[in-house]
């Protein structure tokens, strides 16, 4: 007898952005709607407001941007009648910095997206320092951040970048319950890993 094979699991969605999506990308509150949809599942604009501590009418507003440009989507499956729903159109942004050179205005929207990205991990980090002692030794030690040097060429790092990448994607994948007859580890609870790389700036350039 030979064991059933379990149903694949998608790969995630990814998206390249260009520069007109970066552009529409770039601003606090689309930044929190998109990154809202994506943890937490298809919602309507009224859901998103109390979530994210705004109005209905600035969500329904910055979600009509995000569709414009295909970051977000309506749900089909969900609307009815005047309400509408909204999901994220991918899993995954990606991009290169070198992208937007040739466009200022995109260059700074990635820049500002950057940036808001090391905001987000401060406020994360100064999150979990308020409220550790609440946690499991486990998790207490689970969690966290460390960092190592490494003297390494451009094509090297690269390539190191994207070797850890497909390890965090084997582990997400591995998480992750197929569908409703594969639960769960009752355990788990979500967590955002973070990967950055940066040159010691007193080194050459």
């Amino acid at each position: 007898m030979g064991n059933e094979e379990s149903t694949p699991r998608p790969a995630p969605r990814e998206v390249r952005i260009d520069k007109q999506q970066v552009r529409v990308l770039a601003h606090p509150l689309r930044m929190r709607l998109v990154g809202a949809l994506r943890v937490n599942g298809p919602a309507t604009a009224t859901t998103l407001a109390e979530l994210l501590g705004t109005n209905t009418g600035a969500t329904s507003y910055h979600l009509r941007q995000l569709a414009e440009v295909g970051l977000v989507t309506e749900d089909p499956d969900r609307g009815s009648g005047r309400q509408r729903w909204w999901q994220a159109a991918h899993d995954v942004t990606s991009w290169e910095p070198t992208d937007f050179d040739d466009d200022p205005d995109a260059r700074a929207a990635i820049e500002w997206i950057q940036g808001d990205q090391v905001r987000l991990l401060a406020e994360h980090a100064e999150r979990w320092f308020a409220t550790q002692h609440e946690w499991s030794p486990a998790w207490r030690d689970a969690l966290g951040m460390g960092d190592t040097f490494l003297t390494i060429p451009p094509a090297r790092l690269k390539a190191l970048q994207a070797e850890v990448w497909q390890v965090l994607e084997r582990y997400r994948r591995e998480a992750e319950p197929v569908d409703s007859t594969h639960a769960a580890d009752p355990q788990a609870r979500p967590v955002q890993v973070f990967l950055a790389a940066y040159p010691l700036l007193e080194g050459p350039r």
